[in-house]
């Protein structure tokens, strides 16, 4: 039988040559990491899955017969975190882990259906079903050894990278927006509180929201999350990701309109989380220029540009974006 073309997606390749000799070694040893790992878990490994950033996805088969997904991530620390936060969650809220190879980033996962911005929900329907998801995502029990650093929590360290990628970049967005980021970035690392740090999923977009292929435990609302990155922060920044999004519907819309539809999203996460709607605003504005910024960093300005375009909507002109 002939085995299936290793098709790496677009972006995938673009951060994976971001990352020089090791992205381009990953790229280059993929065919033969894909035969070890038939070997190894005794799986079939079929067509590539589009989407995803940072990983290689593709079908699989396993020895008695159900079907699977293989996930390869391109060379991360954080790899451990995503193995560490589907082993404790068990199924609930997460994918099922089936198996899995921390050093050579690889692991088996249950087969899921469609993502959920692939099923022409409105936004309001996909914010309400990732509420739901959230809300028994934060559940997962918190290992030990995980913790956080007030220095290093992640306000503080996405305002550090705002601050050094506008420079490096070029400034490719204006002053105002930035300097409003870096703001709300002061803001939240000011609010820090362990107390109320959760297992966040870190990247909830809906993207990272898949159908599960049958009413199951631990998936009450029909999806559950794949890619988390399972570090402790407050919940408010898991919902900050998912107000990140919606460039689509924001990028031609003028500024009052913009922010009016950006607003209400926020009250919509806040009323269906409980979570304080000021703290989800900041979170939102500071994650948008971030990773407009990020994404721009390893060369993909289709993907970045639309973070920093409606960013700038979002800044009153007196420079406020409250």
């Amino acid at each position: 039988m002939t085995k299936p073309t290793v098709e790496v997606q677009p972006l995938v390749r673009q951060k994976a040559r971001s990352l020089g000799i090791a992205g381009e070694q990953w790229l280059a040893g993929l065919p033969g990491l894909i035969d070890d790992l038939e070997r190894r878990w005794s799986i079939d490994v079929g067509q590539p899955l589009s989407g995803g950033s940072s990983s290689y996805v593709a079908r699989a088969r396993t020895g008695d017969g159900r079907d699977a997904v293989l996930k390869l991530s391109l060379p991360a620390p954080d790899f451990a975190g995503q193995v560490q936060t589907l082993r404790l969650a068990d199924g609930r809220g997460y994918a099922r882990l089936l198996a899995h190879d921390s050093e050579r980033h690889a692991m088996l996962q249950e087969a899921l259906g469609p993502s959920l911005d692939r099923l022409g929900l409105a936004p309001r329907q996909q914010i309400e079903t990732l509420c739901a998801m959230l809300r028994s995502a934060w559940q997962v029990p918190r290992a030990p050894e995980l913790t956080v650093d007030p220095a290093k929590d992640k306000a503080r360290t996405l305002g550090e990278m705002v601050g050094r990628l506008w420079e490096s970049l070029g400034r490719p967005c204006p002053e105002r927006v930035v300097s409003q980021a870096l703001t709300f970035a002061e803001r939240r690392a000011a609010a820090f509180d362990p107390g109320r740090c959760v297992v966040v999923h870190g990247d909830p977009h809906p993207g990272n929201a898949l159908r599960v292929a049958a009413p199951r435990t631990g998936a009450g609302a029909g999806f559950v999350f794949v890619d988390p990155d399972g570090f402790l922060a407050d919940p408010a920044y898991d919902l900050g990701v998912v107000l990140r999004d919606w460039c689509a519907e924001l990028r031609g819309e003028d500024r009052a309109t913009a922010r009016g539809l950006v607003h209400s999203y926020c009250a919509l996460l806040a009323d269906r989380t409980g979570v304080d709607q000021r703290a989800i605003w900041e979170w939102g504005f500071l994650e948008r220029v971030s990773t407009g910024l990020y994404v721009l960093g390893f060369g993909a300005e289709e993907f970045g540009r639309p973070f920093l375009d409606t960013a700038e909507l979002l800044v009153r002109r007196g420079g406020a974006s409250a």
